[in-house]
């Protein structure tokens, strides 16, 4: 039986595209491999001659995967990180978990649940540098090079992963200041009457539906309000000091619910419900810091 021979300079050059895609910058790559520019250029220009294909668009303002570097990447990057995760892993299994990790977070789930718990993430894996990056929508996780995602809402049909983390029901609420102010609503159909703090939907603009369930009963709602916002942050502090009526995943304000300082309108109708889903490239060989971030997520949500 005829076995191929280990092509050294393929797996360097494929190296050396990940860092230039992880890097995002031939002269950043370069200096993080210990080459010249040029040096790097000429390693990508051999890949894309060895494969047939280009794999990057090069101006002198951006550089960005095709759509063959885009699919390339996806296969190879889990395959390199899976390379030095079994490197690491003869010096020491806890030596597995490190090295950056770039994170695509929803902004809800990033400052109400994540955000509290970073200290004992970082304090459990001190050679992991982690950078979240809090955006409205998913967009090219690996084009954009991103380790992995979590985000709410159904995934996207693609060839990523997905692990499901949990799923939380939207509530509606409102403080105490503004139900002494304006009356407690006992029924959603009496929103149309009081001040509805609008959340623009990220794409559209336009403000969102107000959809409520109880067993086969579904009603939509028209809300009005003088306040629009497109940022939790704003959603909150707006709702907490009394401004008017919001609509809020129930997993990030349940502490507050239960102290008394946000109260639930609403209990017996359920609004929309939500998945927190996590989302890699690819299932072969996920890195260990990878897998370190989603199962501490799993637990976070969990508690």
């Amino acid at each position: 039986m005829t076995r191929m021979g280990f092509d050294g300079r393929l797996v360097a050059n494929i190296g050396v595209l990940a860092a230039i895609v992880e890097c995002g910058s031939f002269a950043r790559a370069a200096d993080a491999l210990g080459l010249t520019p040029s040096g790097v250029s000429r390693a990508l220009a051999r890949l894309e001659q060895r494969i047939g294909v280009r794999l990057l668009e090069r101006t002198t303002r951006s550089l960005s995967l095709t759509d063959e570097g885009r699919r390339l990447y996806a296969e190879i990057g889990p395959l390199l990180n899976g390379i030095e995760d079994v490197v690491a892993g003869t010096a020491g299994a806890a030596a597995a978990v490190r090295g950056r990790l770039r994170v695509n977070v929803d902004a809800f789930f990033s400052r109400l649940l994540l955000a509290p718990h970073l200290a004992s993430f970082l304090d459990r894996y001190p050679e992991i540098s982690l950078e979240l990056v809090a955006r409205d929508q998913l967009g090219d996780l690996i084009g954009d090079g991103f380790d992995l995602a979590i985000r709410f809402g159904d995934p996207p049909a693609s060839s990523l992963v997905s692990r499901k983390l949990l799923e939380t029901r939207t509530a509606t609420l409102a403080s105490p200041a503004y139900l002494a102010r304006a009356g407690h609503p006992t029924h959603p159909s009496e929103l149309s009457a009081h001040a509805c703090i609008q959340m623009r939907h990220a794409q559209t603009g336009e403000p969102l539906a107000w959809t409520f369930r109880r067993g086969d009963e579904v009603l939509t709602v028209p809300t009005t309000g003088r306040l629009a916002v497109n940022e939790v942050g704003a959603l909150m502090g707006a709702c907490l000091s009394g401004v008017g009526i919001a609509r809020v995943k129930v997993i990030g304000v349940q502490d507050l619910i239960d102290r008394g300082e946000l109260v639930d309108l609403f209990p017996d109708w359920t609004g929309e419900t939500f998945p927190l889903v996590a989302l890699y490239p690819s299932r072969h060989l996920p890195a260990a810091k990878t897998r370190a971030f989603v199962d501490f997520v799993a637990e976070v949500v969990k508690a």
